[in-house]
């Protein structure tokens, strides 16, 4: 899943995009609210962390423009100020959540993952595709009674499709979502990692769960549609 963070504090900025990298997330940062209106405007993100106070266009500016755009990302806001009118101003803006400097990063991802689940509405942190279970909370892959040893890349890209079982995913937007712009990737590389997680998830036996569908993309399903 693709974070954008829009903030000016150089140390957090570079905190939070190392820490949701090691999480797993493909994440782009920028430290003003101009260039965060250029990046959102043009990148798909499914979470767009927004700090308040920003050089140029500040936060709350940025979010009324997003918003007017009918930008889909769900935005948390960021700010140093515990006050009830910025939290007020801030959700009705438009903002997703809203979360008061300093804070736990461990908490900044939980209330990003329950961000996601909305963005395509799973109500449930687990995921079931037939006998594959999927834990978006702890990151973590089983099937029956084996634990899938996954990859931070592989389960990113196991989660891009678990956020539509049964539907067509396309490689195109596996790469907008897993792979940030300053990733290098080759052309084939989601052919690859797809390869790898076929090996893993059918060990032992195991049917088929992911399924291509020749000229348009992938798809998570328990039995391939005819």
């Amino acid at each position: 899943m693709r974070v954008l963070v829009i903030e000016d504090f150089l140390p957090l900025r570079a905190s939070l995009q190392r820490g949701l990298r090691e999480a797993g997330y493909a994440v782009d940062a920028v430290a003003d609210g101009d260039e965060g209106l250029a990046f959102a405007e043009t990148g798909k993100y499914d979470v767009i962390v927004l700090d308040v106070m920003l050089p140029g266009m500040d936060g709350f500016t940025l979010l009324r423009r997003l918003r007017s755009q009918r930008c889909p990302s769900r935005v948390l806001m960021l700010t140093a100020k515990d006050t009830l009118q910025d939290r007020l101003m801030g959700l009705d803006n438009g903002a997703d959540d809203y979360v008061v400097k300093p804070f736990a990063f461990e908490e900044l991802l939980a209330r990003i993952r329950v961000l996601i689940r909305r963005r395509y509405e799973q109500s449930a942190p687990r995921v079931e595709v037939g006998d594959l279970v999927i834990d978006t909370v702890g990151r973590l892959a089983r099937r029956g009674a084996r634990d899938i040893e996954l990859t931070a890349r592989e389960y990113a890209i196991l989660e891009v499709l678990a956020a539509r079982p049964g539907g067509i995913v396309t490689r195109e937007e596996i790469e907008e979502r897993v792979y940030d712009f300053a990733s290098e990737n080759g052309s084939n590389v989601v052919d690859v990692y797809i390869g790898y997680l076929r090996r893993k998830l059918e060990q032992d036996g195991g049917s088929r769960l992911i399924h291509t569908r020749r000229g348009l993309g992938y798809v998570l399903a328990a039995a391939e549609s005819t």
